[in-house]
C-alpha cells in the first residue's frame, strides 16, 4: 500500500501526487463510514446531527477549543461568544431527553492544540448512545462493532491485536496492582469520591515514583497511567480498561458496589486509545457540582474557565435523561487501524498543515 512517507518531496495534501499516495487509506475510510451507518442502522439507532457551533463546546478540564463569536443580523440575537465543539456529547443527551433515543453521530469535532501522528485539530467522533444499556451491555456492542468493521488483524506502530480474541476486561485497580508494584490506587481515593494526594504520593513513593513538586492525586494518577500502564494495553488482543477511580468520573455515574470507582471504560488495541465510554450519570445535582468544580479548576490551571457550566444541559438532566450507556470513539484512529495508516492525516482528505 502507499505510503505518504516515501515521497521523495512533500507535496500539499491538494496536490495530486499527495492524494494517489493517501487515496487506498482513504477509499478504505469510506468503505468504514458505510460499514459503521450499516451496522448501527441495523441495531435500530437512528442517525443525527448535532450543532458545531455551541456555548460550551464541552467540560473537559484539560481540552482547549476554538473560540467564535456570533454577531447579530438585522437585530435578532445579541452578540456573544460561541465555540466549536469538542464533543457531540452534552447535545446528544439533550437528544435523549427528548425521546429520540437510540442515537449515533459521525460528528465533526475541534480540540485547539492538538497535532501529533495519532492528534489533529479537526477530526470525526463516532458517538453512540442507548437508554437502557448498562457498561458491560455496551462493552459487547463495542466489541461487536469493532470486530463488524474492521480487519480481523489490526496493527499500529509495530503493535498488532487479534480481534478475532475476546476483548479483555481490566480494571483499573486491578492494572496499578499489576504494573504499578501493587500498588492500590482505590486505597487512594476518598468514600465521597476525591483523590487523596497524599495516600496516592506515599503509594507511589513506595515504587520509586515519588510525587513531582506540586503534582497532585490528578497529575501523579496519569503519570502512573501513561509510563506504567497504557504501553501495556490493546496488544496481542483489545483491552477495555474499566472501573476508573472516582475522581476520573466526568459524567458517568459512580459503582453502587464500591462509590470509589465510576462506570467508565476505555477501548484499547494496536496500542492505542480509540473509545471511551460511561454508564451515565443522570443526577443533575451532582452532575452540577462535577462542573463547577471543573470550571474551577480549568481556572486555577489555565488562568481563565473559558466557558461556564452547561446550564441547558443540566435543565435537560432536571427534566428526566433515561437511564444509559454512551461512548466516543476516535473514527479517525479506527480508519488507522482498518486502513493500516501509521499517521492521522493519511486517512483525512485535506489533513490539518500545523
Amino acid at each position: 500500500m502507499p505510503d505518504p512517507a516515501t515521497l521523495a518531496t512533500p507535496s500539499p495534501a491538494w496536490h495530486p501526487e499527495s492524494l494517489a499516495a493517501r487515496l487506498p487509506f482513504l477509499e478504505r475510510r469510506a468503505a468504514l463510514t458505510a460499514a459503521t451507518r450499516a451496522f448501527f442502522t441495523a441495531r435500530g439507532y437512528r442517525e443525527v446531527e448535532t450543532p458545531c457551533l455551541v456555548p460550551v463546546p464541552g467540560m473537559e478540564v484539560h481540552l482547549q477549543a476554538f473560540r467564535s463569536e456570533y454577531l447579530p443580523h438585522l437585530g435578532a440575537g445579541t452578540r456573544r461568544t460561541l465555540w466549536l465543539r469538542t464533543s457531540p456529547e452534552l447535545a446528544l443527551k439533550r437528544l435523549l431527553v427528548a425521546g429520540a433515543g437510540p442515537v449515533f453521530e459521525l460528528a465533526r469535532v475541534w480540540r485547539n492544540g492538538e497535532a501529533s501522528p495519532r492528534h489533529a485539530p479537526e477530526f470525526t467522533m463516532l458517538e453512540w448512545y442507548r437508554p437502557g444499556l448498562g457498561l458491560e451491555g455496551m462493552m459487547r456492542e463495542t466489541e461487536d462493532f469493532v470486530r463488524a468493521v474492521c480487519p480481523p488483524l489490526v496493527a499500529h506502530g509495530g503493535v498488532e491485536t487479534d480481534l478475532r480474541l475476546p476483548f479483555e476486561r481490566l480494571s483499573m485497580a486491578e492494572a496499578f496492582r499489576r504494573w504499578c508494584g501493587g500498588l492500590d490506587l482505590l486505597a487512594t481515593v476518598t468514600p465521597e469520591g476525591a483523590g487523596d494526594a497524599a495516600a496516592l504520593g506515599r503509594a507511589a513513593a513506595a515504587i520509586g515514583l515519588p510525587p513531582r513538586p506540586g503534582e497532585g492525586w490528578e497529575d501523579l494518577f496519569f503519570r502512573l497511567l501513561l509510563e506504567r500502564v497504557e504501553p501495556r494495553l490493546g496488544r496481542e488482543r483489545a483491552t477495555f480498561l474499566t472501573h476508573w477511580p472516582a475522581p476520573q468520573a466526568a459524567l458517568a455515574r459512580r459503582d453502587p458496589a464500591d462509590p470509589r470507582a465510576a462506570l467508565r471504560f476505555e477501548l484499547f488495541a494496536g496500542g492505542i486509545e480509540l473509545a471511551n465510554a460511561f454508564d451515565e450519570l443522570t443526577d443533575p445535582a451532582e452532575q452540577r457540582a462535577r462542573f463547577v468544580a471543573d470550571v474551577a479548576e480549568r481556572r486555577a490551571r489555565y488562568g481563565e474557565a473559558g466557558w461556564e457550566v452547561d446550564e441547558e444541559f443540566l435543565a435537560a438532566l432536571a427534566h428526566g435523561m433515561p437511564e444509559g450507556s454512551g461512548i466516543a470513539l476516535g473514527f479517525d484512529r479506527l480508519a488507522m487501524l482498518a486502513a493500516g495508516a501509521r499517521r492521522i492525516e493519511d486517512v483525512q482528505w485535506l489533513p490539518f498543515a500545523p
